[in-house]
């Protein structure tokens, strides 16, 4: 078990990243508008995406190098596809992540500011904990801010609980779930819940950088037990946040504002007007860590996935972190120029926050099957050990989400055809 306890760290990192926009926004959504009606899609989507992740943590456990590798060794088109998926993503994930973060901010602080200036200083919290450290700088920072948001969001509904639903949950009027609306924002609560699936190279190269920074080769046993750390503190909070929505807003006739300034601010609101005006700090703080640390893993975590990708499509072999003079360089260039994209969208969709974050999610969810075969298929092939590989219930499992993701895809396809 000490071994275990070691090596968390990726998984938790994994977590911060995951535990925001799906969390805090889509979650809280799904139980302000349906009360506990969408939970089974949570549960379900978290069980069926549990495999994808997984390997990440399997594939560099057993071989030593990233899942990046893998994909690369399926052949340049993988990789090649895989990057142009994370060059998107990473665009669309920093901005949408950040507007959150940077309305909560100023929301918690009670800043005046526009939104794109709340943005650029967000960006810069995690310009100075990025550039000025490494891989233990950004680990011991997301495990104080797991640690301190996972007591936080358990405290609160337990005061949600222990108040009563601020609505009637079993007579309060429902939007449907099956139309094309509601097909949409199934998908796009799915397409983040816990994460996307692209994601699951971070974990890979945090991996890599733990062992480098502790100078030891992670086993595959230990390496899963960081994995499921990970996994079960971003469902449990799901769940809660789940429980946030239905217990404090639905029911109660108010819908939550595009605006994200507003949007914080009515979070924070009505906490403190159902549970009283003690717990405004509460929520705010809860909600500014849970997005501050997606920001922050976010912007690490595409920084060396692109770099990573742009390296091995180049040179055949992963960019070395320790090289100050490559690596290092290179790594900082990208993230500047991630950080850059990412406030000029911002800055051009000062109002958007609900339509920004669907457009991810739903992006997310329909390129998922996409990068979920890319990792089936690199953690079933040399190099991975044939006892590493993943088992006879773990493939079943992987299929059966291979079939979800896709079957739900075409559903939303045709609902949006349909709806003209």
């Amino acid at each position: 078990m000490s071994s275990r306890w070691q090596a968390v760290g990726p998984g938790l990192l994994w977590a911060g990243a995951a535990i925001g926009g799906s969390h805090l926004v889509q979650s809280t959504r799904a139980g302000a508008g349906w009360g506990f009606d969408l939970l089974w899609a949570v549960v379900l989507i978290l069980i069926l995406k549990y495999p994808f992740f997984e390997f990440a943590h399997r594939y560099t456990a057993s071989t030593g190098e990233s899942l990046l590798h893998g994909y690369r060794r399926l052949g340049a088109w993988a990789l090649g596809v895989f990057f142009a998926i994370a060059l998107v993503s990473a665009v669309i994930n920093a901005a949408a992540v950040t507007i959150v973060s940077a309305s909560l901010l100023g929301g918690l602080l009670g800043l005046s500011w526009t939104l794109p200036n709340l943005a650029a200083l967000v960006f810069g919290l995690v310009a100075v904990i990025l550039v000025g450290g490494r891989y233990r700088t950004l680990d011991r920072a997301m495990k104080a801010m797991i640690s301190v948001l996972a007591v936080l969001t358990l405290a609160g509904v337990a005061v949600a609980l222990r108040h009563g639903p601020a609505g009637d949950l079993a007579a309060a009027p429902r939007p449907a779930v099956w139309d094309a609306a509601g097909v949409a924002f199934l998908l796009a609560l799915m397409g983040w819940m816990p994460a996307p699936l692209d994601i699951a190279v971070w974990s890979s190269l945090w991996t890599l950088a733990k062992n480098r920074a502790d100078h030891r080769q992670v086993s595959v046993a230990d390496s899963r037990f960081d994995y499921h750390v990970g996994y079960v503190v971003t469902g449990v909070l799901a769940v809660a946040f789940v429980s946030f929505g239905a217990l404090v807003m639905f029911g109660t006739g108010e819908a939550f504002a595009d605006n994200g300034i507003v949007f914080a601010n009515q979070l924070a609101s009505m906490y403190a007007r159902t549970l009283g005006e003690w717990t405004r700090w509460l929520i705010a703080t809860v909600a500014f860590i849970t997005m501050f640390s997606t920001s922050l893993t976010v912007c690490d975590g595409y920084a060396r996935t692109l770099v990573g990708c742009w390296r091995l499509l180049r040179a055949g072999r992963l960019w070395p972190e320790t090289d100050a003079t490559g690596g290092r360089a290179g790594y900082l260039g990208v993230l500047g120029a991630l950080m850059l994209a990412g406030w000029l969208i911002i800055a051009l969709w000062l109002s958007g926050l609900r339509a920004l974050i669907d457009v991810a999610t739903i992006t997310a969810f329909l390129t998922a099957p996409v990068v979920g075969w890319l990792s089936f298929a690199a953690v079933r092939r040399e190099p991975v050990p044939p006892a590493d590989r993943p088992g006879r219930r773990l493939t079943w499992l992987t299929w059966a989400g291979f079939v979800y993701l896709i079957g739900f895809g075409l559903v939303y396809l045709v609902t949006q055809v349909a709806r003209g």
